[in-house]
């Protein structure tokens, strides 16, 4: 599938986002909020840039209830068996690996057991879950993922592959001045065109948490660097957002996409109030986010434990 672009193809200037053919009909079945036309499906196929995809991910977060394989009713062994299934390049997860309190011992009861068998290729940050353990916070988390959550002894981290920069960020401490020094340095020292970050406590949702304005700031910063893409969880149901600014403004052109996959394992919350721009929402679903990460742009599928695909977006160009 090609990348395209951002802006409405009825817009004068030139396009940065359409729905590609296939996923314009999967909206049409489950009732996704885009609307398109024929004319601009025919411009869409015409379109003959490369539509293969350099490499893909799986993202979700909100993941390891205190259950196990034996329990029927338990998640987070059937996406840990979705997404070996997939075999993705690698792993990120968006927080609350763990419930309840993301100690030790709950990591390898449960965690270990179902999404340790791809430890060595998961990306991880805390969630707030992470900081509820007795030990002290993150410290069951820090001692479960070691190197592969602190590769530079910190809990936030980025990391590069093919033509995209990715920012691990952990929003449980977005007012330490140092971790927004990091990203500010780490953002302006990347030379990637396409880049994307992602952390638990997303700034806009329409779930049971709603918005966390903990992370305006930060989305600020991710803006002004041309971030294209925010991953978040927190809120137990996948969303996705049209391009939009900090203050929840439509902005196609220098808007950031956001998504939410807090559907790894924990149950499922309610939509609350639907926010601006939110263009899609499911809940009572498990499932991951399959990402098709291009050298221009990218798409994704939420893909549920059932093998089935619940939701496709449009395909985006980097900026």
């Amino acid at each position: 599938m090609a990348p395209t672009s951002r802006a409405p193809i009825s817009r004068r200037r030139k396009a940065r986002w359409g729905v590609p053919a296939a996923a314009g009909a999967a909206l049409a079945v489950t009732g996704g909020l885009l609307v398109w036309s024929p004319a601009d499906a025919a411009e869409n196929g015409r379109d003959t840039r490369a539509a293969r995809a350099a490499f893909s991910a799986v993202a979700v977060g909100d993941i390891a209830e205190q259950c196990t394989k034996s329990d029927s009713k338990c998640a987070h062994p059937k996406t840990a068996a979705l997404v070996q299934q997939l075999d993705p390049e690698f792993v990120l997860t968006m927080g609350d690996n763990q419930y309840d309190d993301a100690r030790l011992k709950d990591f390898q009861k449960y965690y270990a057991t179902t999404w340790g068998a791809f430890k060595n290729k998961t990306k991880p940050v805390p969630g707030n879950h992470e900081t509820y353990d007795p030990a002290g916070p993150l410290k069951g988390y820090k001692s479960y993922f070691g190197s592969v959550a602190y590769p530079n002894g910190k809990s936030y981290y980025s990391f590069d592959k093919g033509n995209w920069h990715f920012v691990a960020l952990d929003s449980n401490s977005f007012d330490d001045s140092s971790q927004i020094n990091w990203l500010k340095s780490d953002l302006a020292a990347t030379s990637k065109k396409c880049v994307a970050a992602y952390f638990h406590h997303p700034l806009f949702s329409s779930g049971e948490h709603g918005n966390n304005p903990v992370s305006k700031p930060v989305w600020k910063l991710l803006r002004g660097a041309k971030v294209e893409l925010v991953l978040g969880g927190h809120d137990h149901h996948y969303e996705r957002f049209a391009p939009q600014d900090e203050n929840g403004k439509a902005d196609a052109d220098k808007g950031i996409v956001e998504v939410i996959a807090g559907t790894g394992g924990a149950n499922p919350y309610k939509i609350e109030e639907v926010q601006r721009n939110s263009q899609k929402r499911i809940t009572n679903t498990y499932g991951v986010v399959k990402l098709d990460f291009g050298d221009d742009g990218f798409s994704w599928k939420l893909i549920g434990t059932d093998g089935s695909t619940k939701d496709s977006s449009p395909s985006y160009d980097c900026r």
